[in-house]
């Protein structure tokens, strides 16, 4: 349910600092904020992307999902690679390290779309963070493995997918163990990518405001 306020309540007997007019920016389509702006669940708005909040319920204003979904991706990246590196220099699985790249993942989805969430949002984020966590060991099955190089890489991506899975039938207690963990960092990913309800406030005057 959306819950637009469009004049919140004036804050007297303090100076409020608000901005300076061509400085800020707004944080959905990155154009420069004029003399007026909107805050969407907390974010800066232009008056164009606060309005196309409320029109669509906070679906996808100027493109949020889109670079919620570029910038998650680049968090699974760093998160694999990490992931990757410590199991190779330390010759260790820790899969508590899933719930670092859940973090990371949804962290990064956030400040994309500068607060606007939903199913669509979780979805992507549980596949990335799942995708993470598992295809990191193909850079460690590769380095220990003899006859294994770079070019088996894609060949080893179904393998890595169910890996989780795989684990049961030769450690079962390891197996399940490894499984909750994963399954909490995608879990931790998914809920800071959950829906809340569209709070837009405004409009504000981009200036400071003196004490009245």
């Amino acid at each position: 349910m959306t819950n637009a306020s469009l004049n919140p309540s004036p804050q007297f007997g303090t100076a409020e600092y608000v901005g300076t007019p061509g400085a800020d920016h707004c944080q959905f389509c990155q154009q420069p904020i004029g003399s007026t702006y909107y805050r969407v669940n907390g974010a800066m708005s232009c008056p164009s992307c606060a309005d196309k909040a409320r029109t669509d319920l906070g679906q996808d204003p100027g493109g949020a999902f889109m670079r919620a979904a570029m910038l998650g991706l680049g968090a699974a990246a760093l998160g694999l690679a990490l992931y990757a590196v410590f199991m190779m220099a330390t010759h260790l699985s820790i899969g508590y390290a899933s719930l670092a790249v859940g973090w990371l993942v949804g962290k990064a989805m956030m400040k994309g779309s500068g607060g606007i969430a939903g199913r669509k949002y979780q979805i992507v984020a549980a596949v990335l963070t799942y995708a993470a966590c598992t295809l990191a060991r193909i850079p460690v099955w590769i380095q220990f493995t003899p006859g294994l190089t770079a070019a088996d890489a894609v060949r080893l991506i179904p393998e890595a997918l169910i890996f989780p899975f795989a684990r049961f039938s030769d450690n079962p207690l390891g197996g399940l163990l490894g499984a909750v963990i994963l399954f909490v960092g995608v879990s931790i990913a998914v809920r800071m990518t959950a829906g809340k309800s569209l709070v837009v406030d405004g409009p504000f005057e981009n200036t400071v405001r003196a004490q009245g």
